[in-house]
């Protein structure tokens, strides 16, 4: 399903068991995380009351799984993007963390793009001035491509830095300074 065809919209408490099944993909058979047990459904309950008290973005991509007409459909969140405090100190308030997970066979269609896309126009919103994507050494590019397309930077590499699966893993900061990309697209600083 092309991304055109998602609606992205603000993360509800209906969506959480999509978004707790997505996340335990990722926590059990990958290393793009470095989580080790999967948060449960209150976890998230509660991630998403803390970004909102906070007014940080929690969004999901929503699309039509139905027939073809979409009166006929059943909408299912295929994905999910967030942005979290980048560190819990005061001066850092203008920093946020992103994250970026789309269900399995959800990839390639445009749908990171679409989350990435408004989860920084959020962010900017928000009053945010700079997103740091910590990206795990998975051994695919595609999370770093994603985030370079829309103007993050490499701020550097730790290397070893995590340990899952029986083997140690490298994480790769990126940066995006949203006040760069509000001039870019015309928008006021």
């Amino acid at each position: 399903m092309p991304a055109s065809a998602a609606v992205i919209r603000d993360a509800t408490h209906a969506d959480l068991d999509a978004i707790a099944a997505i996340y335990g993909h990722y926590v059990t058979e990958t290393v793009v995380t470095f989580e080790e047990t999967p948060p449960t459904v209150e976890d998230w309950a509660r991630r998403l009351a803390e970004l909102t008290d906070r007014g940080l973005p929690f969004l999901v991509a929503e699309v039509d799984d139905g027939g073809a007409a979409p009166e006929n459909g059943r909408l299912t969140v295929a994905g999910y993007a967030c942005a979290g405090p980048w560190r819990p100190k005061p001066a850092y308030r203008h920093t946020a963390e992103d994250a970026i997970y789309l269900a399995p066979g959800r990839t390639g269609a445009g749908l990171g793009a679409a989350l990435l896309d408004a989860l920084l126009a959020r962010c900017a919103e928000a009053g945010v001035r700079q997103v740091v994507a910590v990206i795990a050494d998975s051994g695919s590019d595609a999370s770093a491509a994603l985030h370079r397309r829309f103007g993050f930077r490499s701020a550097g590499l730790l290397a070893g830095v995590g340990h899952k699966h029986g083997r140690w893993i490298d994480t790769h900061l990126m940066q995006c300074d949203l006040t760069a990309r509000a001039s870019i697209d015309g928008a006021p600083q």
